[in-house]
């Protein structure tokens, strides 16, 4: 039979050195260490030519340089303002289409089979297309955002509403709830916690989209400093934005996963 607990006295099973060192806060920090210390490595010992791979310290000099003149936070500021522009929309929208969808079986007997073709479209396959319709100013890169945001927060709402058992709204009938109570009361407390996974998902994905359409067509932005960065063959430029794209849909992430955790502690009670 199997002890429920450990006796007092009685000697604790010594933790390895591995699961010592995973459990320590820092830990986290070894994987981008270990890759950094590979880049400064495959750069020192020319393994790759100058022009294609260019070393970790010049890569920050050409960060440094890009802040101090001020070019890095207008791209920086320029494509944030389109995330969370066309993330706004979308989420929205997507929110109430959703709720509609997921609550009105006759909507979605019309508009489902149309709703799932279109989300299976990718959105850097469309980018042409709204280049003819809205040209390359800031509506087309809005609007790819939204068409990123909207169908993922559209298509988790819906399925999170039904997948809602029907005694819930059987407690709306009891009640004699409205369709609006049913919705403000039920329903939306009811799928707080997959809606917020929903929005999470579609944050990250829209920002790899609009750094995408950046590339193919914009004046301004972390993927146009990219782009340009490229035909001038200054791998250090294209370096930097990468690495920023990466810190900063990392940032969103970890930022919404913690708002997340916030809004929902009252599960851990």
């Amino acid at each position: 039979m199997l002890p429920s607990a450990i006796a007092p006295g009685a000697a604790r099973p010594r933790t390895s050195l591995a699961e010592r060192w995973l459990a320590a806060p820092w830990s986290a920090w070894t994987s981008p260490f270990l890759l950094l210390l590979l880049w400064s490595l495959a750069t020192r010992l020319e393994w790759m030519p100058e022009q294609i791979l260019v070393s970790p310290l010049q890569v920050a000099q050409s960060a440094l340089e890009l802040a101090q003149s001020g070019d890095l936070l207008d791209h920086l500021s320029v494509s944030l303002y389109r995330l969370f522009a066309g993330f706004g929309l979308g989420c929205l929208s997507g929110l109430a289409f959703g709720i509609l969808l997921g609550l009105s079986s006759a909507l979605r007997s019309y508009v489902d089979p149309l709703f799932n073709v279109l989300r299976q479209l990718p959105t850097v396959a469309l980018i042409p297309l709204f280049i003819l319709l809205f040209g390359i100013g800031e509506s087309f890169k809005v609007f790819i955002v939204v068409k990123a945001t909207f169908f993922v927060v559209a298509l988790t709402v819906h399925d999170a509403i039904r997948s809602l058992s029907v005694r819930l709204f059987e407690v709306g009938e009891v009640y004699c709830f409205t369709r609006g109570q049913v919705v403000r009361r039920i329903v939306l407390p009811a799928i707080v916690p997959a809606a917020l996974t929903g929005v999470r998902l579609a944050l990250s994905r829209s920002w790899m989209v609009l750094v995408g359409a950046e590339l193919l067509a914009a004046d301004s932005g972390l993927g146009q400093m990219m782009e340009m960065g490229r035909q001038m063959f200054r791998l250090d430029i294209v370096m930097v934005g990468v690495v920023i794209t990466g810190l900063i849909g990392f940032s969103l992430d970890r930022g919404f996963r913690l708002l997340e955790s916030y809004l929902m502690r009252w599960k851990r009670h």
